[in-house]
Formats: structure tokens, sequence, C-alpha cells
């Protein structure tokens, strides 16, 4: 899996991305899990089309010393089809850019 890694963070810094994750994302079902949905403007080719899919979204996951960026795109009603792929170019610098806001905003040092 394409993902993008920040560990080995305080219990301090958990607590900061979980209140930003809260506050941007969606919790999803499982403990741990946030949902954060890629604004429609930046749906790529795969995606366009597939409306029924949607919404799509990068997995978030937060654990006791790390919060894990997936790259790939999902669609959050159907795990088997064309449109779950990993991100564009356009769509890797949206989460990019979340990820830095997070860190920059919630005085995360990673």
């Amino acid at each position: 899996m394409r993902q993008i890694l920040m560990n080995e963070l305080t219990n301090d810094e958990i607590q900061k991305a979980k209140e930003f994750l809260d506050a941007t994302g969606r919790v999803g079902g499982v403990e741990g899990l946030y949902w954060l949905a890629i604004p429609e403007e930046m749906l790529g080719g795969a995606q366009l089309g597939h409306e029924e899919c949607g919404p799509f979204s990068f997995a978030v996951e937060v654990g006791d010393d790390f919060v894990s960026f997936e790259l790939l795109v999902r669609s959050e009603s159907n795990l088997h089809c064309s449109c779950t792929c990993y991100a564009t170019a356009t769509q890797r610098e949206f989460l990019l850019t979340t990820m830095d806001r997070m860190v920059s905003e919630h005085g995360i040092r990673a």
C-alpha cells in the first residue's frame, strides 16, 4: 500500500491529530479510521462517471504513535470498482497540503 506515515508521535501529537481529523474528515466505522473527502473538482478520470460509487475519500489511520495517510482513492460504497485507484498528482497535492496543515496548525513536530 502506498502511504505517507508519520510515526514516533507523542500522545499529545496523536490527540492533536485526532482533533484535526475530527474537524476536517469523518470518523470511520473502525476505531482510529478517518475518511478525508476528496473535493468533487479534484476527482480523476477513474472517478468521473462513477457518481453512484461516491463519495470518494482517502483513508487516514491513527494509531498509538502514528498517523498513516493512504494514497489510494477509495469509493465508500463499492470496493471492487475501477474507480478505486491510486491518487492523481492533484489528489496527492490535496492530501499533502491537508497533512501539512495538520502539522503546522497543531504544532506536530513529526
